[in-house]
């Protein structure tokens, strides 16, 4: 999986770096002085990287928490977000890391005590605190190699009033299967249609297999979050996430779901320019709009449309204090 491993000189003896050297033991080992030099530097093309990513392991100096853009939230009155990781393993077609970063390695931040310090020093200052894992990576797809809840996981069990939010669309949930369940732990998974998965979300798990994670992270007593987010617009979607619901909440124990939330296709507008030059043919992007010239978004008209027709038939499932729209 990885063939080339880069490490800033700063951690090159850090117990984490030995540690996953050691798992790819078949890797070449790079030292570099900073990751930006690699991860930063222009004239990278990122659909050849995504073929053979690298992983880079660096230290992260600064801005460990930062505030939730204002329309995310599930609830909490300050809400939060971290990101250990950046880059995803998986290959969406409608991720907005690709318009974001120009580079598509992994950087892995190995200080993961820094991040824990920082939640606590937050969370100590605005009580009722959400955190939210997830937003420049996948939470867990990674967590094999990472260990990453390892440290987190006991910084929330001394943080009762504070919630944590791991999202993710991967399978790669043993660590949690082996601890016991947090009260303030929420893991939440991406979902789509099947066709939206087959045909978007290449390297992802199939959305059964999601579905079965987490059944069986229900069992184990983990509250699960239900995430259709991005809604994707195409031909007979009403059909589509139709069968998605009723898959989803035919099978899940609602009384162990913390939250459902919705949110059509958006990204800032120089994201998505970006993301056109890397597939200037592909088919999803041609409703996409951007009306307001800072967000690219479908029109308000279709906006409105799907997260209607979504809303209605979610709220078919679950009681309406458990549905947060995600809204721009």
């Amino acid at each position: 999986m990885i063939s080339t491993i880069y490490i800033e000189h700063e951690v090159a003896d850090h117990p984490r770096v030995k540690a996953i050297c050691q798992r790819f033991k078949q890797a070449e080992i790079v030292y570099c002085d900073h990751y930006g030099e690699l991860f930063n530097r222009k004239a990278q093309n990122f659909r050849l990287q995504k073929k053979t990513p690298a992983l880079i392991l660096a230290y992260k100096k600064k801005q460990f928490v930062l505030p939730a853009p204002e329309a995310y939230g599930i609830g909490g009155d300050n809400n939060y977000y971290f990101s250990h990781m950046m880059n995803c393993i998986y290959d969406c077609r409608y991720c907005f890391l690709q318009g974001m970063y120009r580079s598509a390695h992994y950087v892995v931040f190995v200080n993961f005590e820094d991040f824990a310090e920082d939640i606590i020093a937050t969370a100590n200052n605005n009580p009722s605190s959400y955190f939210f894992s997830g937003y420049d990576c996948d939470s867990m797809a990674l967590e094999p190699v990472t260990h990453f809840v390892d440290t987190i996981l006991p910084v929330f069990e001394k943080l009762p009033e504070a919630w944590l939010e791991l999202r993710t669309k991967s399978t790669q949930i043993r660590g949690l299967l082996e601890k016991d369940a947090l009260p303030n732990c929420i893991v939440a998974f991406s979902l789509s249609p099947d066709n939206i998965v087959s045909s978007l979300e290449a390297k992802t798990p199939s959305l059964q297999k999601r579905i079965e994670a987490m059944k069986k992270l229900q069992k184990k007593g983990w509250k699960i979050g239900l995430r259709f987010d991005p809604l994707i617009y195409h031909d007979c979607y009403e059909k589509n996430y139709l069968a998605l619901f009723e898959t989803v909440f035919s099978q899940i124990d609602m009384s162990g779901v913390h939250s459902v939330s919705a949110g059509s296709f958006r990204m800032p507008e120089n994201f998505f320019r970006n993301m056109i030059k890397l597939y200037p043919r592909e088919k999803m992007f041609a409703s996409v709009a951007n009306e307001n010239k800072k967000m690219a978004s479908y029109t308000e008209s279709l906006e409105n449309e799907m997260m209607n027709f979504c809303e209605v038939n979610i709220l078919k499932y679950i009681p309406q204090h458990k549905y947060f729209p995600c809204l721009q």
